[in-house]
């Protein structure tokens, strides 16, 4: 029996009091408010996705939902229009990026298109976008021709870059540009068209230029005249010859080659024609010894 006149003491023991103060704490209180809700949440679906079918025809719907978000008309593709190429072109590319429309947006990748249509070899650039009203657009830039280059695989066109264009039947097909000819005449354009500048004054008579051994170019004339330029500074001595040329008429003479790869002492060679009529008359003047 509990002595008389004295009251229960109402305070908890001491590991009530311990278990009360834990469940306070903030991260026991976190715990029990989200990580129990999630770990119960989590472990019925994972429960209910351990089944294989079951797993199958959630995904399916997820991607009828996706599918029917994405195939929505104002996401549609409808049409491919191609700005800035020529028929020929615009076939290529239609060939390259074989689109069947209508197509969802979401299906394009349009940095791929780009790199498949710049990658084309009379494509300098390209913009790919998607307009509104559902039309893909591809905005071209094409490369401009500047010579004609004859291989031995044949003849191609090159743009100021020395890159390829297209290939050519024949000559005749481009009379327009200048003709370079040579292995490793491609990576020289630049200083091909400078000289080609230079040989301005002999317009009519320029037939071509030819590379030799990778290192300096042949300028080739009409009736077989040829200037052979140096491998360093062959503007400056191509605009000797012409300087030469005016004062002496020396192109105009029977004169077959202008060798200027030694600068501080030019060498003309004659024709055969010349030649021999230059023995003839030295032998008219030698009396026949």
């Amino acid at each position: 029996m509990r002595p008389l006149g004295r009251a229960s003491d109402p305070a908890p023991s001491r590991l009530s009091y311990r278990i009360q103060r834990w469940l306070l704490t903030p991260g026991v209180r976190l715990f029990l408010r989200a990580g129990v809700p999630f770990a119960v949440v989590f472990g019925l679906v994972s429960a209910y996705m351990a089944d294989e079918d079951r797993r199958d025809g959630f995904n399916l719907a997820i991607d009828g939902i996706v599918r029917s978000v994405q195939e929505r008309p104002e996401f549609m593709v409808n049409m491919m229009a191609i700005d800035g190429a020529g028929r020929s072109v615009s076939q290529d590319i239609r060939e390259v990026v074989p689109l069947d429309f209508p197509i969802s947006s979401f299906d394009l990748d349009l940095a791929a298109i780009r790199d498949t249509v710049v990658g084309l070899d009379p494509v300098k650039d390209a913009s790919v976008r998607i307009r509104p009203g559902g039309v893909l657009e591809v905005d071209v830039t094409e490369r401009v021709p500047f010579l004609v280059w004859r291989t031995r695989d044949g003849i191609e066109l090159l743009d100021e870059t020395g890159a390829h264009v297209s290939f050519l039947e024949a000559r005749s097909d481009r009379p327009d540009l200048p003709l370079i000819a040579g292995d490793g005449a491609e990576l020289h354009v630049q200083q091909a068209m400078a000289v080609l500048a230079a040989a301005e004054p002999l317009r009519d008579r320029v037939r071509g230029l030819v590379r030799v051994g990778q290192r300096r170019w042949d300028l080739v004339l009409d009736r077989d005249q040829k200037i052979l330029l140096p491998e360093d500074n062959p503007v400056q001595a191509l605009e000797r010859v012409l300087t030469l040329s005016d004062a002496y008429e020396m192109l105009e003479r029977d004169v077959a080659q202008v060798d200027m790869r030694l600068g501080q002492r030019p060498t003309l060679r004659m024709s055969q024609a010349a030649l021999e009529s230059w023995w003839q008359i030295k032998q008219l003047t030698t009396g026949g010894q």
